[in-house]
């Protein structure tokens, strides 16, 4: 399965849930920056896991470094919740990912390229709400090798995989084998020829991370944001041929209030890069255990949004 901030979420149970943390989680902005009394108002959501929580911060900490009054609604639950809460105004930015958004509100959507997605997606959006600029930042399914073997075997691409000689085994969560943009869209995408399978039913975890290290398998599919990417040196191959679509993080907003809001969350999204979507992860699900507010903090200062 995918992570649950890419899959299409529904429940009334979600939804009710979520409703009551709307009620009571919101909370004044504490990340820098001084606001007045006429200033913009904006209220930030997030769904409920940690890259979420302290990208929302990230961004509404910018805000308030630039004078809007900004107040906090984190961990709201899945779309089925947060989608609307943004719809009715309780809530008027979420980071979002463009493919997966996309996916849940145009179940036919096919777009693939981030370009593709947001046409597709500003399409798909109800009236109310915008699509701000897409952040090379981005969460998605990846695949990854070794150092070792991509040093041995010249890989920088997907595409480079038809040059290993023998059978590579690619690993993955089991839905990868018949799924279009897992292994056979790397037969008709890519024209991998040399590809055999292993299931590891752990979403790019511990487990399909080890054998990959033991090189019981060569290829592995782990999300782009998993710390164990860096923490293992793993190179992680481009794909050119947009196999995965396009999971940007992109700030959707309340349309009214995007001309005097956009600016700023442009200029965020102009410097969020995945590497910062790993460190945070790192931060808040490693031995630190920092609180996403202060990731945030520190992305923000350490990025010129405030001092």
């Amino acid at each position: 399965m995918k992570r649950q901030h890419r899959g299409i979420i529904a429940g009334i149970a979600v939804a009710a849930a979520a409703a009551l943390a709307l009620a009571g989680c919101s909370s004044s902005s504490s990340l820098g920056g001084g606001s007045s009394s006429g200033a913009t108002s904006v209220v930030v959501g997030s769904a409920n896991f940690p890259e979420n929580v302290t990208l929302g911060y990230v961004y509404g900490g910018a805000l308030a470094a630039s004078g809007v009054t900004v107040s906090y609604k984190p961990n709201i639950g899945a779309r089925a919740a947060y989608i609307p809460a943004l719809e009715n105004g309780e809530v008027d930015l979420i980071p979002e990912y463009a493919g997966s958004i996309l996916s849940y509100l145009d179940k036919a959507a096919n777009a693939k390229s981030g370009d593709e997605v947001k046409t597709a997606l500003a399409a798909a959006l109800p009236k109310n709400l915008t699509a701000l600029d897409f952040s090379a930042a981005a969460d998605s399914d990846s695949l990854n090798v070794t150092p070792e073997f991509a040093k041995a075997n010249n890989l920088s691409s997907i595409a480079d995989l038809a040059k290993v000689p023998g059978s590579v085994i690619v690993a993955a969560n089991p839905e990868f084998q018949t799924r279009p943009d897992g292994l056979p869209g790397l037969q008709s995408i890519y024209g991998l020829t040399n590809l055999t399978f292993q299931a590891i039913n752990d979403g790019g975890g511990p487990a399909t991370l080890k054998a990959l290290l033991d090189n019981a398998v060569q290829v592995a599919d782990i999300y782009s944001t998993t710390p164990s990417i860096l923490d293992n040196k793993l190179v992680t191959l481009t794909d050119p041929k947009n196999l995965f679509a396009s999971q940007q993080v992109v700030p959707i907003v309340t349309a009214s209030k995007a001309g005097k809001i956009s600016a700023v969350l442009d200029k965020v999204s102009a410097k969020l890069t995945t590497k910062d979507l790993l460190e945070f992860n790192k931060r808040t699900g490693g031995a630190e255990k920092a609180d996403p507010k202060t990731v945030a903090n520190d992305w923000l200062k350490a990025n010129g949004f405030t001092k």
